[in-house]
């Protein structure tokens, strides 16, 4: 390389073509793991085996899976999850004002789905009571499930098609970042107020109300109760408190001593169980306890012909379906990634929403509706020591038996204990721990995170999450808008340059001023960037003492900077007019390459020359020193920051 092309050591090589920077940029954004590193110089047959394998994992780990190892833990864990799944299928069906056989139905087809092409050993699938409310909620908008239930049911399957299509798009278009626009804040805070909510919505089948509100905010739920406490039925009320006590007794046990995980993982059923005896054998309707009625045997028919784009209806399963689609990855990514890092594993985010969509998918045309991975189940399922996704296959196996044989047994389930299990489920998402730690350590976050919490619990479960998910991107915005920059001085006895505020010891250079920019200058900030420097410079000019301080030279240290747009330089250009008439130099250090390439395109090196971009702020001082103007200014003299 020539004098000319790396003087200073800067390296001025020709800038790359569109075509190389696009391919690049592409690549990161969308690739950022590089997923097919494995398939590089392999032979055409290994590419299309390890190609299989990647995308229906299931070809992976099943021809590699040890039958006398494996097979026992997850068989355990499979028949623990299928116990867990029977309750909370019946009980998040009821939720959603849907028949009960509908919740059992989720439990059987997805989860096998999820076998074939989930990455995530430890996910259990099934359905969420948070999703279940936000689908229900919207479609309620419309149509009410006692006017019209068959309308009501396309409306949910057309809504779970819906986000099933959507995750998987997300997924082959790479594009999984957008669900981490759901920040944790976010995420905490509606799951709080969700769970609230619901928690409230149980009192119905706990008190024994025959009559209750449609809405599912607190103020409307309450004012319900006290409008119906007429109605109120006190073997309910002992039925529901003592279930209640018995699955927190539960969870507490498990909580105290890890190794009992069993306890807390059949309660749900040991509460059905108990509840179906009972009211067989003590007639609960005649006491005025209401069960769920006539499970029909049979597994799920197709309901292809159910879903529907009516204009007059499709709205509310747009919205809820887009709404479930991204709340339910946010959630089962999360939670796979989780408990994949406990046993030091990975998984890909964008195959998981695949494996999501692909699950839902077939969900909708199976009469299924929304599933993914609830927390609850994957925490039991990895206690219980699962090896692989055989675990899922188990748990759909044995739904598949209890739909075949036991399904009319399920029909003499008291609502009361449903509401119990859903209740006990809610207080466990309640996480005030996690909203204490967000006050104490970022007040901003604690805002988002209540701001979705309140939101959900006082006014509507989409007005609270897009409350929050607009303060997360204010937030995000004003961090585009607003970047960072920083005085930069040296600390004593090193080579090293530091922000003055962060360490008030440092000292800065005679004559120079050193600052750094630390985000991609774009035409959000170029403005507020060009004012912040030249405010920097007036400042360090009206300093005290300002004739011994007099500027000649602004170092701009530019490694923070990934890149810049048209407007940035001609930002830069400002920038430098502006110094020029107060007889200021500009000087640039490390310029990435990305800026290097628009500078030098734009022909802004050109303009303020070779000579003035360096390799590191040591070099650029040095070079600077002996051609200070200001007397006494060939020696380096220091002046500390207070």
């Amino acid at each position: 390389m020539s004098s000319s092309e790396s003087l200073h050591g800067v390296n001025y090589a020709p800038p790359r073509s569109f075509g190389t920077i696009l391919k690049a940029n592409l690549k990161e954004a969308l690739f950022p793991d590089d997923p097919f590193h494995e398939f590089k110089n392999e032979k055409l047959s290994t590419k299309i085996i390890k190609g299989t394998q990647y995308f229906v994992p299931i070809c992976q780990w099943l021809p590699k899976y040890d039958w006398k190892k494996n097979f026992k833990f997850d068989l355990l864990a499979g028949i623990t999850i299928a116990s867990l799944a029977i309750p909370q299928g019946i009980s998040y069906a009821k939720l959603a004002d849907l028949p009960p056989i509908i919740g059992l139905y989720s439990s059987f087809v997805p989860p096998l789905v999820y076998a074939i092409f989930g990455s995530s050993k430890h996910l259990a699938v099934g359905t969420v009571a948070t999703c279940s409310l936000i689908v229900a909620e919207s479609i309620q908008e419309k149509v009410k499930p006692h006017d019209n239930m068959t309308l009501y049911l396309s409306l949910f399957y057309t809504a779970t098609l819906i986000s099933g299509l959507l995750q998987t798009a997300l997924g082959v278009l790479r594009l999984g970042f957008l669900v981490d626009f759901l920040s944790h804040s976010t995420i905490t805070g509606f799951m709080g107020g969700t769970a609230l909510v619901i928690c409230l919505q149980q009192l119905k089948g706990i008190l024994g109300l025959k009559h209750f509100t449609s809405h599912t905010d607190v103020v409307h739920v309450i004012r319900a109760v006290i409008q119906n406490r007429k109605e109120f039925t006190w073997q309910c009320a002992l039925v529901g408190v003592f279930f209640l006590v018995f699955l927190q007794t539960a969870r507490y046990v498990r909580k105290k001593k890890p190794n009992l995980f069993l306890v807390s993982a059949v309660a749900p059923i040991a509460v059905v169980v108990i509840g179906c005896v009972g009211a067989y054998c003590f007639k609960a309707e005649k006491h005025g306890i209401a069960i769920v009625g006539k499970l029909n045997k049979g597994i799920n028919p197709p309901s292809l012909k159910l879903i529907t784009f009516d204009p007059k209806y499709v709205y509310v399963a747009v919205k809820a379906g887009i709404i479930t689609a991204m709340i339910s990855l946010a959630e089962g990514i999360a939670i796979g990634r989780s408990f994949s890092i406990l046993d030091n594993e990975q998984i890909d985010g964008n195959k998981e929403m695949i494996a999501l969509g692909l699950m839902n998918i077939a969900g909708s045309l199976t009469s299924c509706y929304l599933t993914t991975g609830p927390f609850s189940k994957t925490a039991v399922n990895h206690s219980a020591g699962c090896k692989t996704q055989m675990s899922n296959v188990v748990m759909s196996v044995c739904m598949l038996l209890t739909l075949l044989f036991l399904a009319p047994l399920f029909g003499y389930t008291p609502l009361v204990a449903l509401a119990a299990i859903i209740m006990s489920a809610m207080l466990g998402l309640i996480d005030y721990d996690k909203a204490i730690h967000l006050y104490k350590t970022d007040k901003y976050d604690f805002l988002i995170c209540m701001a979705a919490f309140l939101g959900v619990a006082f006014i509507s479960m989409d007005m609270g999450l897009m409350l929050s998910v607009g303060l997360a991107l204010i937030r995000a915005l004003l961090y585009v808008a607003r970047p960072p920059t920083c005085k930069l001085g040296n600390i004593t006895d090193t080579a090293a340059y530091r922000d003055v505020e962060q360490y008030p010891g440092s000292s800065g250079t005679q004559g120079m001023l050193i600052l750094k920019l630390g985000s991609p200058i774009y035409f959000p900030n170029s403005n507020y960037i060009r004012e912040r420097i030249l405010r920097w410079v007036r400042d360090e000019q009206s300093f005290e003492n300002s004739k011994r301080n007099e500027i000649e030279y602004l170092i701009l240290d530019l490694g923070g900077i990934t890149s810049i747009d048209i407007t940035g330089v001609e930002t830069l250009f400002d920038i430098r007019k502006c110094l020029e008439a107060k007889s200021i130099k500009m000087i640039l250090v490390n310029p990435r390459i990305g800026v290097m390439e628009k500078l030098l395109v734009t022909h802004f090196i050109d303009k303020i020359g070779k000579e003035s971009v360096f390799l590191t702020i040591e070099d650029a001082i040095e070079n600077c020193r002996f051609s200070l103007k200001s007397s006494g200014h060939t020696k380096r003299e220091d002046v500390e920051f207070a």
